[in-house]
């Protein structure tokens, strides 16, 4: 079972937070660094001039704007539809006890969740040296809403082109050398989708966001082929494929009348549906140099999932669908597949099961999940029993070598080298 991100965004029970309330806590000390760190999994709340002056003169009325709404509530509007969550869950520096779907205002999340300037030095705050980000309520995680809900796919490719220029030339301009550039894909046509990720290849786009489950927002399912040629361009470019849990619009739950809790705790599930999707998808078997992460999706179900493939592998000739392969889907996983840890401790005994080369960090700011700004903490925590060469791997080399990323060599040695 799933609900929609946007009935569960609607959803007055959902938190306890009060409405509009909003406390900050005091500004925290920076982390002592114990690692260098490449968070894999971030977010941008776009500022309100993403998008001036990226569109044609022809569709400029028709570019997304933040309005000021009666209640003192800002929001986007775009196609005449107005879309109130400006910050979307941005409540990093806020007590838990206000997490919600809301801040409903700039200046009612911290700054850093649209300002680059403010993201750098919070990044510092928090010992991270690098980050990858993602979209978050605006275009959707995989960029689907503006184009789901652009009137005509010039006005679709126009919002799709008009991010990822900002992204590149302000988001990731601002310090090249610590943010991963990650593009919007075209979800409308997969032969344009593709001569968009080549173009933003020779531009420096490292990743792009695609949907986990491209059948649940309407589109062409990973099994029809459809998506070939976007594949294909990705595995030619080594343009990683980035899979945010919820990227599918949607969020796995248990009965209606459960407790919204159940949904917090179910929210990885998506990663585990969606590898298995895409493993009998058979894209990574045509495309065997592609490079897929599972963002936000933890990592502690991968060894079990791994276990059950293995296990499923034994009745291969009463489902057919591998029988004419000698590698096995567990193997497939291994070979192109990379994975997050947020807060995951358990998982790490099980780190030769996963692969210690499969094993990516993430910080997940400014969202609830965030560990922001005891980042480093964790780290420490969750990996005290890995070797050197592990830790290594883990909180950068393995992010650097999947995102062809390089790290300077004096950071490589000391993470307060930045």
């Amino acid at each position: 079972m799933g609900i929609s991100l946007d009935d569960l965004q609607n959803s007055e029970g959902f938190t306890t937070a009060e409405k509009g309330k909003f406390t900050w806590l005091p500004e925290p000390d920076a982390a002592e660094r114990q690692f260098t760190v490449i968070s894999v999994d971030d977010h941008i709340v776009e500022p309100r001039h993403a998008f001036e002056g990226r569109f044609s003169s022809a569709l400029a009325d028709r570019a997304p704007r933040v309005i000021e709404q009666e209640d003192g509530s800002e929001a986007w509007m775009f196609e005449g539809e107005v879309m109130p969550n400006v910050g979307f869950n941005a409540v990093v520096g806020r007590p838990v006890e206000e997490y919600s779907f809301e801040p409903t205002r700039f200046d009612q999340m911290r700054r850093g969740a649209w300002d680059i300037t403010s993201r750098l030095t919070d990044m510092d705050i928090n010992g991270v040296y690098a980050s990858v980000c993602f979209p978050s309520f605006l275009p959707g995680f995989a960029g689907q809403r503006l184009q789901q809900l652009a009137g005509d796919t010039d006005l679709a490719l126009a919002c799709v082109r008009a991010w990822n220029d900002w992204c590149i030339e302000e988001w990731c301009a601002a310090d090249p050398a610590r943010m991963i550039p990650l593009q919007l894909p075209y979800l409308l046509d997969p032969e344009i989708a593709a001569t968009e990720v080549r173009r933003n290849a020779e531009r420096g786009f490292k990743a792009v966001t695609f949907s986990e489950a491209p059948h649940l927002l309407g589109l062409p399912s990973l099994h029809s082929g459809h998506w070939d040629p976007l594949m294909a361009a990705c595995e030619e470019t080594g343009t990683v494929v980035c899979l945010h849990v919820g990227s599918s619009g949607t969020s796995p739950t248990t009965a209606p009348d459960a407790p919204s809790d159940t949904i917090g705790v179910l929210f990885f599930g998506y990663a585990m549906f969606a590898a298995v999707d895409w493993l009998y998808s058979r894209i990574p078997i045509r495309f065997p140099d592609l490079k897929i992460c599972l963002s936000e999706g933890g990592i502690g179900w991968v060894a079990g999932l791994l276990d059950r493939l293995e296990h499923v592998r034994k009745y291969d000739s009463m489902y057919g669908t591998w029988n004419d392969l000698s590698i096995s889907p567990a193997d497939t996983f291994r070979r192109n597949f990379s994975v997050c840890a947020i807060d995951d401790p358990s998982a790490f005994l099980q780190r030769d099961v996963i692969g210690i080369d499969n094993i990516l960090l993430e910080s997940d700011y400014p969202h609830a999940d965030s560990t922001w700004p005891h980042t480093q903490q964790k780290i420490a925590a969750q990996i005290a029993g890995l070797s050197p060469a592990e830790v290594e791997r883990v909180t950068w080399r393995n992010a650097s070598e999947l995102f062809n990323h390089p790290v300077p060599e004096a950071v490589q040695r000391d993470p307060n080298a930045y």
